[in-house]
């Protein structure tokens, strides 16, 4: 714990070490020139003998030959100290006085003694510079250091309990690192690098393609330009790592974060008011400011507060969840549609005990909406999870952008996250609070209600969500499905394979979908909503994906119909061929089905188009459809049909190549009801299209591939205006 006057101990300390240093210095010049002088004096003597009752008026030095120091240099490298033996014997070789050999050797120890005494205190006076600056550097630190219980000023004093955890076991795991550090250079040759996270691999796996010129395009006119998950205006990428001077700060962020958020989770009245139209709650913005008034400071000009809370019972344990919520991977996925791209920078806790309770990272992330027209949300922040009582766990991210200079943030997390509690029968109560500060000016239109309604990125979409993937997951778990319909897939092995290439597939539509900075759309023509945009990559080396050039397309648009019956169309394989166009009128039949939760619309199909024309092969489609109250997807691929049968017979998914398209459907704003109930509000529809256009990477894109899928987008959209126009009539 620190002492108030720990600073003020060093200084003593550090002023009476250069004290002594100086003086230490002065003793020995002191005793060398006296030494020196004794040996000048006998030098003296070393001539022609005198009378010694005689007074000499002028001493008479003797000095030693360039042959005769050389000598004496090198028995001294061999022997510094040599016995009476040695002296006469060097004596005899070199024509001088045995006290004349003692002498230079006594002499030689001193100045050598001097010599590393000298360099001894430089280095100390280095390291009491390096301290002095230490000190001062920890003073601004603490005098800067605010109460996480008051949100005052902290004495030096008064270190919370769960920072003095912190830091204990952060010196404990430095202390390990130093360990295997120093075990690993014996056998490598080198120390190994004290950051433990490689940023590559903490970046959520998602396949990365070359992007380059092609055909008459070229980075000119803006279709093509960078790798599509690094360009020019990549913030995410820029970011490094936290210094050893912001850890402190980082650490005070965090422990006042996680006192606001389970006070945030848990208040009513007047924190929380509620709607006057039986809607979401409304966080009161002056009781807030009130409540913590300092927190990461006053909301900065051009930000428009967004503040949303919501509560859900899942079907996993509590463990569970702080695990999927600590592992970046784990996240990005089980959180794929929200979550565009996510990198753990550094770890600065793992936790104690053997569990999270205590782990502290820092993150950044890209949250997103599935349409090209909704800019992204980027955040630096640090991810703390605590366990708060016996039943009941927090992890609360708050925003670091006071360690970011520049740019300004257009978007910045002030304390959200979620309280996780246990119930009796395994299940856990997750109450999600969600409040951050952001400029969405850029927001299209038709997206703006959705937008400022909080439904986009709030915290019913996170719990909405969080509830689907906790059904999916049991799903993959469960073994004993019994064959009460037909094609239901029973084998459990057949199960895991099948809905790994599921995911697979919904993760790569949801990351080439979004308004991601990490890649850029280009619109063909006009400047309405639902203009075809587009981007081309370069697939090369990937398993999981077919070779050559691959271009996405994708549009969004309202329709006056509720999402839930827009869901239901696009899912039905009945209605397939009154919008696919590439199964060119042909029979679709489901041929594998598993079912992923309590809502039937959640479920993952194989499919198998026949085709009216007897010359076609057969093809089969991989489709997952899943909805909640906050949105709906449908995402397919095409498949192998060999491919296919590994997989269903427990196979490695990894290997079967796929390009998924699909629709993402949103409501236009809060609607009164059940969410996806029918009601009067009306969708907001994103198509997606990935097509391989030459098999060939180093091929050339031409503008008839351009225009081709220009005209199989726009010719999906009116089919499919023109069905659900016909069943709403």
């Amino acid at each position: 714990m620190f002492q108030p006057n720990m600073f003020e101990t060093h200084h003593s300390l550090l002023d009476m070490t250069s004290h002594k240093d100086i003086e230490l210095g002065k003793m020995m010049n002191d005793e060398f020139e006296s030494s020196r002088s004794a040996t000048e004096n006998l030098e003296g003597l070393s001539g022609d003998d005198q009378d010694p009752n005689q007074r000499p008026k002028k001493k008479r030095y003797h000095r030693h030959t360039q042959h005769q120091i050389q000598e004496m240099e090198n028995f001294f490298k061999e022997c510094p100290h040599p016995d009476d033996k040695q002296r006469k014997e060097l004596s005899r070789r070199l024509s001088l006085e045995p006290l004349q050999i003692k002498f230079w050797f006594q002499n030689k120890r001193t100045q050598m003694k001097a010599h590393h005494e000298r360099s001894e205190n430089q280095q100390l006076r280095s390291e009491n510079e390096k301290l002095r600056a230490d000190n001062i550097r920890f003073k601004e630190a603490l005098s800067n250091a605010t109460c996480p219980n008051c949100g005052g000023p902290a004495a030096i004093g008064e270190m919370s309990f769960d920072e003095q955890q912190l830091r204990i076991e952060n010196a404990r795991l430095r202390e390990e690192i130093d360990r295997i550090s120093g075990i690993a250079a014996k056998y490598v040759g080198k120390p190994l690098l004290t950051y433990p996270n490689n940023l590559s691999q903490s970046l959520n796996v998602r396949p990365s393609f070359d992007l380059g010129p092609v055909g008459g395009f070229g980075p000119q006119s803006g279709l093509i330009g960078g790798d599509m998950y690094a360009s020019a205006g990549d913030l995410l990428r820029t970011i490094a790592p936290p210094s050893e001077a912001d850890k402190p700060l980082i650490i005070e962020l965090a422990v006042a974060a996680m006192e606001e958020l389970i006070r945030m989770a848990q208040a009513g009245e007047p924190l929380w008011v509620p709607s006057p139209e039986n809607g979401p709650e409304i966080l009161n913005e002056e009781e807030y400011f009130r409540t913590f008034p300092r927190g990461i400071g006053p909301m900065p000009l051009g930000l428009r507060s967004e503040a949303s809370r919501d509560s859900y019972v899942v079907i996993m344990s509590p463990m569970n969840l702080v695990e999927i919520l600590m592992d970046v991977n784990q996240w990005s996925c089980v959180f794929s549609g929200i979550v565009s791209r996510a990198m753990t920078l550094e770890v600065l806790s793992t936790g104690v005990a053997g569990n999270f309770n205590g782990a502290l990272q820092v993150m950044t992330a890209e949250f997103q909406v599935p349409s090209p027209l909704v800019p992204t949300r980027e955040n630096y922040f640090v991810r703390y999870c605590k366990q708060h009582g016996d039943d009941t766990w927090v992890v609360v991210d708050v925003s670091l952008d006071v360690l970011r200079p520049s740019p300004a943030p257009r978007c910045r997390r002030r304390p959200s996250g979620c309280l996780i509690q246990e119930l009796a029968n395994g299940y856990s109560k997750v109450t999600w609070v969600e409040h951050v500060e952001v400029d969405d000016r850029d927001v299209h239109n038709i997206y703006r209600a959705l937008v400022n309604s909080g439904l986009a990125f709030g915290a019913k979409r996170w719990v909405s969500t969080l509830d689907r993937q906790c059904e999916r997951l049991a799903s993959v778990m469960a073994n004993n499905i019994t064959a009460g319909e037909a094609g239901v897939i029973t084998s459990s092995e057949g199960r895991k394979s099948m809905l790994k290439l599921a995911e697979r597939m919904v993760m790569s539509f949801c990351a080439g979908v979004g308004a991601s900075t990490a890649h850029t759309w280009t619109t063909l023509s006009g400047s309405g909503a639902d203009d075809v945009r587009v981007m081309t990559r370069k697939s090369m080396d990937d398993p999981g994906r077919p070779p050559g050039i691959v271009l996405s397309a994708a549009t969004s648009f309202w329709m006056p119909v509720p999402p839930k019956r827009v869901f239901d169309f696009l899912r039905d394989e009945h209605s397939r061929s009154e919008w696919d166009i590439l199964s060119n009128g042909g029979l679709v039949q489901e041929m594998a089905h598993i079912a992923n939760g309590r809502d039937p619309g959640n479920s993952v199909s194989l499919l198998r188009v026949n085709s009216a024309n007897s010359s076609q092969s057969n093809m089969l489609i991989l489709q997952e459809s899943c909805t909640d109250s906050t949105g709906s997807y449908v995402i397919y691929a095409p498949v192998d049909i060999v491919a296919m049968n590994v997989v269903l017979n427990g196979g490695d998914p990894d290997y079967v190549a796929l390009l998924p398209s699909g629709f993402a459907i949103l409501p236009d704003g809060p609607v009164a009801g059940l969410g996806n109930e029918a009601g009067p509000g009306g969708s907001l529809l994103t198509v997606a299209f990935q097509i391989l256009v030459d098999s060939v990477p180093t091929a050339k894109l031409s503008l008839g591939s351009v225009a081709t899928v220009n005209s199989l987008i726009k010719c999906t959209v009116e089919r499919i205006k023109a069905a659900v126009a016909c069943e709403t009539a």
